[in-house]
């Protein structure tokens, strides 16, 4: 078990590590930073950089089946983020992999899982082959317009909790669909190199999710480190936190 700081969820848990660029979301990956540190400091799981020739960051896509038991080892229940350093759907995690790591979710139902992808189609593809209890919540990112055809992909998945997360927010996202969606969190860009974050387009995904009954979570406004601008919006917090529902998977 790995605490974390991210605001709304306690511990991490990486039974997959790497990944890759799929969209502008992507362009300053702070798993990609950390890993290169993580490399450095001779963490093994982050020894694979995914080309032998080279000796770049530990970021090469890698499962690590000897994760699969930390959940039974917890003592005390827990809300965790699935892989905090890859994409449990990238292409080059086996189904059976996934397979193994939902089975171990739906057998330890004292602990809540929180699941994050931008790997949305393939996600829609194999909801039909995972078991989908209560403690699995399922998000997508939604960084721009561009993108918005992931939270079409997640209506599909039967999940307790379907979440959004609109982080790093880039550009305004307007008249986004929440139907069937049960929380949305929202953050700005922290790093050396992040983008703006207008105040406007926070307060639009706000209101929508005020209009929809959507429960709203906003992480931070970033900047050069994640707490350097704080998080208040409208002068208070907004930790709203999502009620599970209970759903069936759609017919194809």
């Amino acid at each position: 078990m790995a605490k974390t700081t991210i605001e709304w969820t306690q511990v991490t848990w990486n039974p997959v590590t790497g990944c890759d660029k799929t969209s502008a979301g992507c362009d300053n990956c702070y798993a990609l930073t950390l890993s290169k540190r993580l490399k450095a400091m001779g963490a093994e799981k982050y020894q694979n950089d995914g080309n032998p020739a080279t000796s770049g960051p530990g970021f090469g896509v890698t499962t690590h089946p000897a994760s699969l038991e930390q959940p039974y080892k917890w003592k005390r229940p827990v809300l965790v983020f699935v892989n905090s350093m890859s994409d449990l759907f990238h292409a080059k995690v086996p189904l059976s992999f996934v397979q193994d790591v939902f089975d171990v979710m739906a057998d330890t139902p004292q602990h809540t899982y929180q699941i994050l992808t931008k790997r949305s189609l393939r996600l829609r593809r194999m909801a039909d082959k995972l078991q989908w209890p209560a403690n699995v919540w399922m998000g997508v990112s939604v960084e721009e317009p561009k993108v918005l055809n992931r939270i079409d992909h997640l209506r599909e998945v039967p999940a307790a909790v379907r979440f959004l997360s609109v982080e790093p927010l880039i550009a305004a996202v307007p008249g986004m669909n929440l139907d069937g969606i049960d929380w949305v969190i929202v953050g700005g860009e922290s790093g050396a190199h992040h983008r703006p974050m207008e105040t406007a387009w926070v307060e639009d995904i706000r209101d929508q999710c005020l209009g929809a009954d959507v429960p709203f979570f906003f992480k931070q406004w970033g900047g050069r480190t994640p707490k350097a601008n704080g998080r208040l919006l409208d002068g208070r917090t907004w930790d709203q936190m999502p009620s599970p529902q209970t759903r069936q998977l759609k017919s194809a």
